[in-house]
């Protein structure tokens, strides 16, 4: 078994324990209050962010995702008049590591949310995964965020039946998604356009297979006219958007193209985003064990890969 199929195996045994861990995120929320806030992140910590702002909005919070370059390039970085969450799975990604120093000099209130023994760490999720194809890391952020959201005034409805859906959702077999001889291609509505967006980068970094993940709307705009018979398409229906779902899959469909098409609505669209994101973490894992892919190193275990990304500070 890999080190990713292991990670998600204890994913609801990790989202139960954050459930019974408020304490610390009532004191984070209360520093989030009357201000606005800036969610920062890279990678899939990117993904959170915008997922995150959306759970936020439900509070009334201003939130605003901010990728973690434009913040520590000044384009978009904290005020004294804002709040700053920051998510870095590891607590060592650079361009987080700078926006951080930098809110913190000018006493902007911080909640960093990270792994668990970071020092840096307000809200801890998991202990650091061995895999590169960070999976628990996500879905324990998206868990916090969630909670910081409901302890703020959002109705988000049940987040004690969160790792009994996930639970559930791997127990659900395989996804029969195989990869395409040429693109995957990833569409979801609302906040899951993000789950979409997170689904194309893992099949890129467990499986090296050409991906591409938006909302459906956009898919709609331009990028499906490109979807024929070596491309497959995966549709995410969380409850909202289903209608237009239908008429991007019945276009692509039309086509050549082979689409899937997976629905979790029974505990809403916001929440949808457990269920949905396990789904495409179960389709890259299953591209990866098809192709003989690791799906643990980045590619790095591929010849003249590490040297190179060993001159890089991620």
């Amino acid at each position: 078994m890999s080190a990713m199929r292991d990670t998600m195996s204890g994913q609801p045994e990790a989202l139960a324990r954050l459930l019974a861990d408020s304490d610390p995120v009532e004191r984070a929320a209360e520093r989030l209050i009357g201000r606005r806030v800036l969610l920062v992140g890279t990678g899939t910590s990117w993904h959170a962010a915008n997922m995150g702002a959306w759970l936020l909005r439900r509070a009334g919070i201003e939130a605003w995702p901010v990728p973690a370059a434009d913040a520590a390039a000044d384009e978009t970085s904290p005020t004294a008049r804002d709040a700053l969450v920051l998510i870095s799975h590891r607590g060592t990604k650079l361009r987080t590591s700078e926006v951080l120093q930098r809110a913190r000099g000018l006493g902007v209130p911080t909640v960093v949310i990270s792994r668990r023994g970071n020092e840096d760490a307000d809200l801890e999720t998991v202990p650091e995964e061995v895999s590169s194809a960070h999976t628990a890391s996500l879905l324990g952020t998206l868990l916090r965020l969630a909670q910081l959201a409901q302890h703020l005034g959002a109705s988000l409805g049940g987040l004690a039946d969160i790792p009994g859906a996930v639970a559930a959702e791997l127990d659900d077999g395989p996804t029969g998604v195989s990869p395409p001889r040429r693109l995957l291609e990833f569409a979801g509505v609302g906040i899951n356009a993000w789950t979409a967006a997170e689904g194309a980068l893992k099949v890129r970094e467990t499986a090296y297979v050409a991906s591409e993940g938006m909302a459906c709307e956009n898919v709609l705009h331009g990028p499906a006219v490109a979807l024929g018979g070596a491309d497959a398409l995966v549709c995410l229906d969380g409850g909202i958007g289903s209608g237009r779902l239908d008429d991007l899959a019945r276009v692509v469909g039309a086509q050549g193209a082979t689409v899937h098409r997976f629905s979790r609505t029974g505990m809403g669209p916001d929440l949808s985003i457990f269920a949905l994101t396990v789904v495409v973490q179960k389709i890259a894992a299953e591209a990866a064990e098809a192709l003989g892919t690791n799906p643990d190193s980045f590619g790095l275990d591929l010849p003249g890969r590490a040297a190179t990304w060993d001159t890089i500070h991620l």
